[in-house]
């Protein structure tokens, strides 16, 4: 047997410059009924302005931000994805950009593509993690698993990391982020989410961390690229249930990973 629906929520709230405070809010804000809870990028702590170090910030999954996300998963019964900094191997360096994954599934991606873009320097004070997609599976209410791709913010623009996640059995993809708010933002938020559900016929679901820094727009798109949830740019959780036969739909009638040639 394999999935059959999965309940996922979008958790668009914005991360501040205090990690107890933000620790704090994960309870509050965790739904229940969901098998997969999304929060954003660096939810753990803002990035603060521009080149702001951030070493002092990064945990290790024994930490108490990681601590924390798996013991409100595992009280609810669930999975939660949120974005954390990650201590490197010699403390003393630039951390990682890490999703942890906690509650019925254990694992943590680590930002490959750094925002080095829009006037950006992310690389001077984030190190990117090693080019190993990252899929990991997910319950369903039955404890059929659903195959997740995870993705962070920036990655969203490099569309051969997504094609490599659905070639390792990705069935969703996992883009928590923190998009920066400016000219033409949300229309490639927008448009880059869809183009990446049709092009790999997944479905997609991307939460961001709201207005007046960030875009928010968190949403879920199916795999023929239609918008089944979308936040506007406030604060909001929203949810969605994704059935695997509009999957298996979607790419019977656009077969396009089997047709490809490349």
């Amino acid at each position: 047997m394999t999935w059959t629906t999965l309940d996922i929520a979008l958790v668009q709230e914005p991360a501040g410059l205090d990690p107890a405070a933000n620790r704090a809010r994960i309870d509050a804000l965790t739904p229940a009924g969901a098998d997969l809870v999304v929060f954003p990028e660096v939810f753990a702590r803002d990035f603060g302005k521009p080149g702001t170090p951030l070493g002092e910030y990064a945990e290790g999954f024994d930490g108490p931000f990681a601590t924390e996300v798996d013991r409100v998963a595992r009280d609810r019964g669930t999975t939660i994805v949120a974005g954390m900094l990650e201590h490197v191997a010699d403390e003393a360096a630039t951390p990682f950009n890490t999703l942890v994954v906690r509650g019925r599934t254990q694992a943590a991606y680590r930002k490959i593509h750094l925002y080095d873009s829009f006037g950006y320097r992310e690389s001077d004070v984030l190190a990117a993690g090693p080019v190993a997609p990252q899929v990991v599976t997910v319950p369903d209410a039955t404890g059929e698993g659903a195959r997740i791709g995870l993705l962070t913010c920036y990655d969203l623009r490099f569309p051969e990391l997504a094609r490599s996640l659905v070639d390792e059995g990705a069935e969703i993809l996992v883009v928590p982020a923190a998009w920066v708010a400016g000219d033409r933002k949300v229309d490639h938020w927008r448009t880059l989410l869809r183009a990446r559900a049709i092009e790999n016929t997944v479905f997609v679901a991307a939460c961001g961390q709201p207005a007046p820094r960030y875009c928010g727009h968190s949403m879920v798109v199916d795999p023929l690229g239609d918008v089944l949830a979308e936040a506007d740019s406030d604060p909001a959780v929203i949810t969605a249930t994704l059935t695997r036969e509009v999957l298996e739909e979607a790419r019977r009638v656009n077969p396009s990973l089997a047709n490809r040639r490349l």
